[in-house]
C-alpha cells in the first residue's frame, strides 16, 4: 500500500510514535491511512475516542443519538456540556485534540437500516455500546463485511474486552443467542466506577491501533477481564 507521509508538524507530534520500535513511520502511517468507527461516545467511547484521536487515526467516525446528562460526567471524560448530542461532543473534543484527523460525526442510532452503509466504509470498528441488540447487530454486520471489531463492556467494579476478526471465533461464540438485556445488570440500577470505563476504553484503543498497524497479538478468540476490586487482570479462551 502507498505511504501517506506525514507533515512536518504530523512528525513532531508523533515523534514518540515514530521512534517506538515496531510503530516507526510504517506504523503511522497506517494509523493516518486508517477508518474507524466507534459506536457510541459514553463511558468506553470516550477514551477511546481521545486516545484514537491523539494516535492520528485519520478518519475518525463516530456515532451517538444520545445526550449529554449530568449522570454521565463522572466516567465520559471528553464530555462538558449537558444536553449536547455525544457524537457531537465527541467530535468537538477530537477536533480540538488532533486537527489533523478527520472526524465524522453521524447523530444518530444506530440501526438496520444504517448499519451496512456506516461499516462498509471502515476498515476497523469498536463498539462500547451496552445492550445486546446493538452490539448483536454491531457484530453481525462486522462480519458480514469482513471487518474487524473491538468490543468493550464495563458493570459496577469489572470490565472486559476481547476483538472478533474475520476468520475467529463469533459474536455468538461468546454471547449465547438466548442471552437477554434483562439478564444483565444495568448502569442506572446497579452503578458504575468512573476510572472503570477509562481502563477499558483504553484497552479498547491499544487492540485497535494493534490490529491497524499489525504491531503485537490482538486479543482474537480471548477475552481480557479486568476485577477493578482487587486490582487484577485474567483471561480466558473462546
Amino acid at each position: 500500500m502507498a505511504s501517506d507521509p506525514l507533515s512536518p508538524e504530523e512528525t513532531r507530534r508523533y515523534a514518540r510514535h515514530l521512534t517506538l520500535k515496531g510503530m516507526g513511520g510504517t506504523g503511522q502511517q497506517a494509523l493516518k491511512r486508517a477508518k474507524v468507527l466507534v459506536v457510541g461516545a459514553g463511558g468506553l467511547g470516550s477514551p477511546v475516542v481521545a486516545y484514537l484521536a491523539g494516535a492520528g487515526v485519520g478518519t475518525l467516525g463516530v456515532i451517538d443519538h444520545d445526550a449529554v446528562s449530568l449522570t454521565n460526567l463522572h466516567r465520559q471524560i471528553i464530555h462538558t456540556e449537558i444536553g449536547t448530542n455525544k457524537a457531537r461532543s465527541a467530535g468537538q473534543f477530537a477536533h480540538a485534540l488532533n486537527p489533523h484527523v478527520s472526524v465524522m460525526v453521524h447523530e444518530e442510532r444506530l440501526a438496520a437500516g444504517n448499519v451496512a452503509a456506516l461499516l462498509s466504509v471502515c476498515d476497523l470498528v469498536l463498539d462500547g455500546t451496552d445492550n445486546l441488540v446493538t452490539r448483536r447487530l454491531v457484530a453481525d454486520t462486522a462480519e458480514s463485511l469482513g471487518l474487524p471489531l473491538v468490543s468493550g463492556a464495563v458493570s459496577m467494579f469489572d470490565g472486559q474486552v476481547t476483538v472478533f476478526a474475520p476468520g475467529g471465533p463469533r459474536f455468538s461464540d461468546l454471547y449465547p443467542a438466548d442471552a437477554d438485556d434483562a439478564d444483565l445488570p444495568s448502569c442506572e440500577a446497579t452503578g458504575i466506577l468512573g476510572p472503570l470505563t477509562g481502563v477499558i476504553g483504553t484497552l479498547m484503543a491499544m487492540e485497535a491501533i494493534k490490529l491497524l498497524t499489525g504491531i503485537g497479538t490482538p486479543l482474537i478468540g480471548r477475552v481480557l477481564t479486568y476485577d477493578g476490586k482487587d486490582g487484577r487482570f485474567s483471561e480466558f479462551s473462546y
